[in-house]
């Protein structure tokens, strides 16, 4: 497992010119509104606050690119399926990840963060899509493990893993809380810049 001496927040960007220039492999980081994509980043990273966990859904609005000890970058996207994203905020999310996904040399994977208590929302769907069709490398992590009970657990896992079309245990179950998945998530992240 990683330990990390500085993870920051390089920037918060609103277009492709505000990328960050960097040769850092880069891990981008995608799910609904409130799936607990901050808690998974602030996990990662052993720290509390790098990544703002609020309250209110659909925080994040900028592609946000945290360096983690100049080792690589954690790029997170804005969570998708918020209800007060208008249509215009919709397409420019739109335009901008086609931008990062076809352009950005630096990513090696796509890590898409999934509520283990819910099935993949349409947008999971369409994100996997995406994915698979410019050929990015996906690892699910399924969150908030530790709020369902053993019996629901394996019947949620394989609901999810055939909406997405996932191979047989290729789901990582994951808890903020317990920080279970904690080191598996992190092979398999090493495995994705590693290129195995």
């Amino acid at each position: 497992m990683r330990q990390f001496q500085e993870c920051t927040l390089v920037i918060s960007a609103a277009s492709k010119e505000q990328w960050p220039e960097s040769d850092l492999p880069e891990i981008v980081l995608s799910g609904r509104s409130n799936v607990g994509k901050s808690s998974f980043i602030n996990t990662m990273t052993n720290r509390k606050k790098l990544a703002y966990v609020g309250n209110t859904p659909g925080k994040t609005r900028l592609l946000n690119f945290f360096n983690l000890d100049g080792q690589l970058m954690f790029v997170d996207v804005p969570g998708y399926g918020y209800a007060n994203i208008s249509q215009k905020q919709l397409i420019q999310f739109g335009e901008m990840m086609e931008d990062y996904f076809s352009g950005r040399t630096q990513k090696k994977g796509l890590v898409m963060i999934v509520d283990a208590r819910h099935r993949p929302s349409e947008d999971d769907l369409v994100m996997m899509e995406y994915a698979r069709y410019y050929h990015i490398p996906v690892i699910v992590i399924a969150t908030k493990i530790d709020k369902i009970n053993n019996s629901q657990r394996m019947k949620n896992l394989t609901a999810i893993q055939v909406d997405l079309k996932l191979g047989e245990n290729s789901i990582i179950p994951f808890s903020a809380e317990t920080k279970e998945g904690l080191a598996e998530a992190w092979q398999a992240i090493d495995a994705l810049i590693e290129g195995r």
